[in-house]
């Protein structure tokens, strides 16, 4: 009777490639695996869309008549209006960033995950990259709504396609921001609630609808520097152009999107390597 040999287990071990290299192609794994659930649940996309529809209607046909901007007429506030309704529609989306990553951590896939011979922080480098494609499709579904109600660009296409691409950017950095909150909490309702009174002061307290100017001192004040105000101001002036325009106020969006960026991610990929 022979034997049989049996020889040891082999260790999965990836072929030599750079630890960046492999963490750009786990990150478009997860990207993708995201976008594949996003395809099967599309009511996530639906209602993602209907709110921010809502606005732009509500804002442009009940309360536009009412608002006033200074420096334009009131016939031109769909163009001042569709700018802060890009940025609404960006921050409230993010919230699905932090409401997905509560939910995995909950359900278990991170621990299938961490088990896994993959880059850490492929995983949120997935999320944020999946819901910035979905925010190119909410954008530019806004665009098309925005033209339908009157919206126009007074600026030139190159002017109007930075400005699409800095509010992508920017919704991208807000992506990271409720990483950490999706984090931190303990399931996906937790994470939503927890969400709500970072995003209603930074929406609501900004130039989306109304101009800073009427609001009192302390309110005009932050309403005119947070970061929101500050990127939908940039957004509004390459698309609207003068007295909107400021060369500071785009690099100022940058610089903010940057840093938000440079905090947020590594801290996130900190959270994420502790916490599993």
């Amino acid at each position: 009777m022979s034997a049989v040999t049996v020889s040891p287990p082999v260790a999965f071990d990836r072929p030599r490639h750079s630890a960046f290299g492999w963490a750009v192609r786990d990150s478009m794994t997860v990207t993708w695996r995201n976008l594949v659930g996003m395809t099967r649940n599309p009511q996530v996309l639906v209602f993602s869309t209907i709110q921010p529809i809502v606005f732009v209607l509500m804002f442009r046909y009940v309360f536009g008549g009412a608002i006033q901007i200074p420096g334009i007429p009131s016939s031109g506030y769909v163009d001042y209006l569709m700018p802060g309704v890009f940025a609404q529609t960006v921050v409230f989306g993010s919230i699905a960033t932090g409401v997905a990553l509560a939910e995995d951590m909950q359900k278990g896939v991170i621990e299938r995950f961490k088990a896994l011979p993959m880059s850490r922080a492929a995983v949120l480098a997935g999320r944020t990259l999946a819901d910035l494609v979905r925010n190119v499709f909410v954008v530019g579904l806004m665009c098309i709504i925005g033209f339908f109600v009157g919206w126009r660009v007074h600026t030139n296409p190159l002017s109007a396609v930075a400005a699409i691409l800095l509010m992508l950017f920017f919704s991208h950095a807000l992506s990271w921001v409720f990483a950490l909150v999706g984090l931190k909490a303990t399931n996906a309702e937790a994470a939503q609630a927890a969400s709500f009174p970072i995003l209603a002061p930074l929406v609501f307290a900004s130039t989306a609808f109304v101009s800073a100017d009427t609001m009192p001192g302390p309110l005009k004040w932050f309403a005119e520097h947070q970061p929101v105000s500050i990127v939908i101001d940039a957004v509004r002036g390459l698309t609207y152009g003068e007295p909107f325009y400021e060369q500071g106020r785009i690099i100022a969006a940058l610089l903010w999107t940057v840093a938000i960026i440079a905090v947020c991610a590594p801290l996130a990929v900190r959270m994420y390597r502790n916490k599993v």
